[in-house]
Order: structure tokens, then C-alpha cells, then sequence
């Protein structure tokens, strides 16, 4: 039996890399199209994944490797994802996270490659009506990064009715943690994720962490977040791929653990896990910060049987930390 072929877009990306390492385990034949802008070639870590280096927005390019490969789905993951950036330059997130996937689209539809699994954000919610957060809360978001992403929402639903496009959309909150062989890990330049720069922090890679707020209406002041590991979003991805290819319908999954940890838990566990001290200043609230982000990942579970696997933010710090202070550093070479 043949192996079936996957086209993963934004593949040596930080949560791409990871559910390519997945795919490749799980049997699949996996292509990766990545422009490099952020990615990192190190990251393709298994043998005989194909690297293309090159840009969705390039009809030459897609058609070239959906005429070459019998591809059997596209799970995409190509897109910029830095919120302040994408007020200050919402071209660039538009290009890329809305018009860019559309060349995508015709590509596939041209070869009848019919099921797509979308890697999307809580950032679509907007300013939370309730906690924790389900697939029902109304989508209103608040930057052009999650407005980007609302919209290729929207084009999937149109698709799906016009070109019977299977789609799976992963709503997904906090993205943390590493691979557990410590082969992969997070790497990006800018960091903005608090994990990888409170571990930096302890490293001296950064002259302190800074608390933005101390005043929210939280267990201890400071701002809770749904951190999910790496490892389980990579399995949501696979999980929905089966769910598709068994003939499930398409639809739209919030991926969290369903729990909360402030910015001073995540501070005290990263201290626990590296045995150091975290240098620390506190500064005023930053302008769109909700005091909770939870995710209630109800639906994932019922419908698609995944279940995280880490539950306790320890272990999911632990992992992070064997990267930061592993033979890598937490760097790629390349």
C-alpha cells in the first residue's frame, strides 16, 4: 500500500516542525513548503522529509508540487503571527495570512486535493464574553493578525459549500513546550511567548522578564493563560486528518488544556523546573490584554478523542528548559 502524501505548509515553523515529526512517524510522506522567513531548515529533522524553500503565493511553485505528488491533504500553518506587528504593518498579514492561502486553495482544487486542516487562533474570539471560551463565543477580533486569520476562516466555510473542500479548523490558545526527544524546539526571532523568554531571562539572555499588570481580577493579579503543549497540538492535527478522511464533516475545534496558569505561576514553575531565579521588573498593563484566556476543548475531545497529555504546566516547562539548556541552546543553526 502506498503511503499517502501531505503537503505541510510553514512546515520548519514552530508548531509545523513538530506535527511533521508527528506525520512522519505516523507513516505519511510529508512535503514541506516554507519561505524560511521564520522558520528553520534544522527543524526538519526526519529523513526523507522534502523541503520546499519558497513562498505560497508563487502559482509556478504550487503547481509544480501538486503536479509532481498525489497530495491527499494540506495542513497549513504558513503565517505571521506577531500581534503588535500586524497593527503596525497589516499588509504584510493580510498578504500572507488571507491572499497568499487563496493561491493555495486553487492550487488544490485544481488537483483535486479536497481536505484542508487549518491551523488558526483564539485570537478570532476577540475580548472574552465568558470563560472558558467554546467554539460558540462570538468572533470579533481585535488585531489584524486574528482578523487575518477570521477571514481564511470565512473563505473555508465559502469554499466548502461552492467546492466541496473538507476542512478542519484548530483554534488553538497558548502554543508551548518542545518536542520530548528534544530534537525540536522553539526558536524565533522576535520571542514573544512568555515561556521562552522567562527560560532566557533565567539564561541571562535577557536582562529581565517584565510583568505587564499586577491589578487584574485574577487569582494573583497578574494574567491567566490556557498554555497547550506542543506535542498535543501535533496530535490534534493528525487526529483531524483521520476524523476527516473517515468521513467526518467539517468543522471547528478550540485546542486547550481547559486550564489556567498566571504569569507568576509560569514564573514559579520555570524556577522550580531550572533550579534558578527569574530577574523580574513589573510594568503597567498593556492595552488588550484580557485578565483570562481558558479554552473549554470540549468538542475536541468528543468528537475527535484527543485528549492533551500534558496537563501539568511542569512538565510542559521541563520540556522547553531541556531545550533552552541543551546542546543547541535553544537555537537552530540554520
Amino acid at each position: 500500500m502506498l503511503k499517502e502524501t501531505i503537503l505541510v505548509t510553514g512546515g520548519a515553523g514552530y508548531i509545523g516542525s513538530h506535527t511533521v515529526h508527528l506525520m512522519v512517524e505516523k507513516g505519511f510522506d510529508v512535503i514541506v513548503i516554507d519561505n524560511l522567513v521564520y522558520g528553520h531548515k534544522d527543524a526538519i529533522v526526519d529523513q526523507g522529509v522534502q523541503l520546499v524553500v519558497g513562498d505560497l503565493s508563487d502559482p509556478v511553485l504550487l503547481e509544480q508540487i501538486f503536479s509532481q505528488h498525489k497530495i491527499s491533504a494540506v495542513l497549513h500553518f504558513a503565517a505571521y503571527a506577531l500581534v503588535g506587528e500586524s497593527v503596525t504593518e497589516p499588509n504584510k498579514y493580510y498578504h500572507n495570512n488571507m491572499a497568499a492561502p487563496l493561491v493555495l486553495l486553487d492550487a488544490m482544487r485544481k488537483y483535486g486535493c479536497d481536505t484542508f486542516i487549518f491551523s488558526s487562533t483564539c485570537a478570532t474570539y476577540g475580548n472574552p464574553q465568558y470563560m472558558p471560551m467554546d467554539e460558540k463565543h462570538p468572533q470579533a477580533p481585535i488585531n489584524p493578525y486574528g482578523t487575518s486569520k477570521l477571514m481564511l476562516e470565512m473563505v473555508l466555510k465559502d469554499y466548502a459549500k461552492a467546492y466541496q473542500l473538507k476542512y478542519v479548523i484548530l483554534r488553538y490558545f497558548n502554543a508551548s513546550g518542545c518536542s520530548a526527544d528534544g530534537l525540536i524546539g522553539e526558536d524565533h526571532t522576535p520571542e514573544s511567548h512568555l515561556i521562552p523568554l522567562v527560560l532566557k531571562a533565567i539564561k541571562g539572555e535577557r536582562a529581565a522578564i517584565t510583568v505587564f499588570g499586577t491589578d487584574y481580577d485574577t487569582v494573583d493579579g497578574t494574567c491567566v493563560r490556557d498554555y497547550i503543549h506542543i506535542e498535543d497540538l501535533a496530535e490534534a492535527h493528525y487526529l483531524a486528518y483521520q476524523y476527516l478522511n473517515k468521513g467526518g464533516v467539517s468543522d471547528v475545534f478550540n485546542l486547550g488544556t481547559g486550564q489556567g496558569y498566571s504569569v507568576k505561576q509560569v514564573i514559579d514553575i520555570a524556577e522550580k523546573v531550572s533550579g534558578k531565579k527569574v530577574p523580574l521588573e513589573y510594568g503597567e498593563r498593556r492595552e488588550g490584554d484580557p485578565p483570562v484566556l481558558v479554552a473549554n476543548a470540549a468538542k475536541a475531545n468528543s468528537i475527535l478523542g484527543w485528549k492533551p497529555r500534558y496537563n501539568d504546566l511542569y512538565e510542559t516547562i521541563r520540556t522547553a528548559w531541556a531545550w533552552e539548556s541543551g546542546p543547541n541552546n535553544g537555537r537552530f543553526k540554520a
